[in-house]
């Protein structure tokens, strides 16, 4: 039997609930938290606005990972883990020195390049691959070709998050000190954070993002999802603008503190699949 496995950089369980999940530790407010554990996105943006220091995050041990594999092994299970991008977080690392731990050559390990519920839809696919009877390794290798058309883009109220937390250099993050500037990021194909466009306010930078999505040809076969941090208005206002391009919507998913820890309160994005 193979099952999926996901951490918390992906805000969520898209497969079964008894499949394998690690969390991923914030700090802030000098109190450090598990990812879904002690800690739900609604306690966490209270906290994210009132602290006064940045919050940090920090990676499961690879003993964490060495406790679900030793359980697969045990059971003769197959584990598909979908790792968050490791050009975001040494995750991924921690979870193949557990694997040489465990000697167990039945763990595959993919290296998503991306983050949030965009890990989500990769693992929805991945789990219906389970349900059709594909090998652990016939589903790890699937799940890296359609990594390849996965597409996110993030209207931010500021860089400063990314900055703080070592996503982004000083000089990617430099945006001048003009108001009213809406930096609007990306996932690139190695897995990283980079700025894709500037935007003076925010509903040009939703525009900006309308026009964009209408330049893929998006793979209806997977959902189209908008994402937010905290609030939702920026959200109302890109949902309007895709769907007067006809552009359809399957609804909004919240960013978790794993991945709100960086980029803020106030983002408004959408993340899909091209064909």
């Amino acid at each position: 039997m193979v099952k999926i496995m996901l951490d918390s950089g992906s805000d969520g369980k898209f497969v079964h609930p008894h499949d394998y999940h690690v969390s991923l530790t914030v700090e802030i407010a000098d109190r450090v938290y598990k990812d879904g554990v002690d800690l739900r996105p609604q306690r966490f943006y209270k906290l994210l606005t009132t602290a006064e220091a940045f919050p940090k995050t920090s990676q499961p041990s690879p003993e964490e990972f060495a406790a679900c594999f030793q359980q697969a092994k045990e059971k003769g299970e197959e584990v598909v883990y979908l790792a968050l991008s490791s050009g975001l977080s040494g995750t991924l690392q921690s979870a193949n020195i557990a694997k040489n731990m465990v000697e167990y050559d039945n763990i595959h390990i993919v290296d998503t390049r991306t983050a949030t519920h965009m890990i989500g839809m990769l693992a929805g696919y991945a789990a219906k691959l389970a349900e059709d009877g594909l090998s652990g390794a016939e589903i790890a290798e699937k799940v890296t070709q359609l990594r390849d058309k996965q597409v996110i883009y993030a209207g931010l109220q500021t860089l400063e998050y990314l900055f703080k937390g070592g996503r982004l250099s000083r000089t990617s993050a430099a945006i001048g000190t003009i108001a009213n500037i809406k930096p609007i990021i990306t996932v690139n194909a190695e897995g990283k954070v980079e700025t894709f466009a500037k935007s003076i306010g925010v509903k040009r930078a939703i525009q900006t993002i309308v026009k964009q999505v209408l330049e893929h040809k998006i793979d209806e076969a997977f959902d189209f999802w908008i994402l937010y941090s905290e609030g939702e208005e920026n959200c109302d206002a890109l949902e309007a603008a895709l769907t007067a391009a006809g552009i359809s919507v399957s609804g909004r998913m919240q960013v978790g503190p794993t991945i709100g820890a960086h980029v803020g309160p106030g983002v408004y994005g959408v993340t899909y699949i091209t064909k």
